[in-house]
């Protein structure tokens, strides 16, 4: 296990890759609002107040009047302009966060406004059935089919607007509502999101979101353990490839976490240590057939899941439960979904 001096120098070289306009880019120099949004969470967890607040107000300039954000901003300028839903949902994620974090109200009621539009963007994007739909694309055209890891962030994302309305007494119940109906269709209609399923973030995110929780949890996790987890390395990104990477491996491990299932939440975050660089940043993978990082590249966002983790582990911030407490408290409606059997138990 890391000590809290290592985390807070993980978290610190996210600080050191933060471009002067606040944005946390990935390796390749574009930002996106989801990864942008983690980064600040870990710069929270280790109290670097100043580059949050730059953070959150990048956020700020860059959302539409719709509620999104360009899927990929370079400079200031976007380069890709579809609004990805996953992408405005964590934005409730991330204000929730650094209100356990911090206890800082006025930070949180100057939010609130984003964070609302950010999730009307992304309920209004919710399908009959009960899934959302990954994207509006350039030209604002809804997209015509969901992603099953994206829709376990969105219901986490959704679950946090709706303590944030209750904690500022300004209730949402179409967001917990929403919620609801995502809760069941990730829990019980696979056949609702397009086939990732060679990735392991399908595998365990609907974990980790807290739409699955309980006994189907854990099966749902022994269903693809020996095909992800490669003992004493971490977890593969996809099944059928010879490479691990840390960002991944942490998301499992808070995912274990969330399920009290802390001897194993511990061995894989050990496990994926060997990816720390002595400045405290993760390389993002590790290919273990050729023994060689890749890409070749350190990531903020892998160091931020890193911290998440260790946060979630050693109980670091306030913030520690984040992703423990958000649970799906589906109301299941059969003559609604048209289900055979409704399957409630374990969310």
């Amino acid at each position: 296990m890391i000590s809290r001096e290592e985390v807070v120098r993980t978290a610190e070289s996210i600080a050191a890759i933060q471009q002067d306009d606040g944005g946390v880019p990935w390796p390749e120099g574009h930002v996106d609002a989801w990864n942008h949004v983690e980064c600040l969470m870990a710069m929270s967890v280790a109290g670097l107040d100043e580059p949050v607040r730059r953070g959150y107000a990048w956020l700020a300039r860059h959302q539409r009047p719709d509620g999104s954000w360009p899927s990929k901003i370079v400079d200031g300028v976007p380069s890709e302009s579809n609004g990805e839903t996953n992408h405005a949902a964590y934005l409730a994620v991330g204000v929730w966060h650094h209100h356990l974090v911090t206890g800082d109200r006025r930070f949180t009621e100057e939010s609130w406004p984003m964070v609302k539009a950010a999730l009307d963007y992304v309920a209004g994007l919710q399908t009959e059935r009960g899934e959302i739909v990954w994207e509006r694309d350039a030209h604002g055209t809804a997209s015509t089919y969901a992603l099953l890891t994206g829709c376990s962030s969105i219901h986490q994302g959704l679950r946090c607007g709706v303590l944030l309305a209750e904690h500022l007494g300004d209730p949402q119940p179409h967001w917990e509502l929403a919620a609801d109906r995502l809760a069941h269709v990730l829990a019980a209609h696979p056949e609702a999101f397009a086939d990732k399923s060679r990735y392991s973030m399908d595998w365990y995110y609907p974990v980790l979101g807290g739409a699955v929780r309980g006994r189907q949890a854990f099966e749902l996790l022994e269903r693809e353990w020996a095909t992800f987890v490669v003992p004493g390395l971490g977890i593969r990104c996809v099944s059928d490839q010879p490479w691990v990477t840390g960002a991944e491996t942490c998301e499992l491990v808070l995912a274990l976490d969330a399920l009290g299932d802390g001897e194993r939440a511990r061995t894989l975050f050990a496990d994926m240590q060997h990816l720390r660089h002595d400045d405290g940043s993760y390389w993002t993978g590790w290919q273990f057939a050729n023994r060689k990082h890749f890409p070749h590249e350190r990531s903020g966002y892998t160091a931020a899941a890193v911290v998440l983790a260790a946060d979630a582990l050693l109980g670091l911030s306030p913030g520690a439960g984040l992703f423990r407490d958000i649970v799906g408290t589906a109301v299941f409606d059969p003559e609604v979904c048209g289900c055979a059997a409704v399957r409630t138990e374990g969310l």
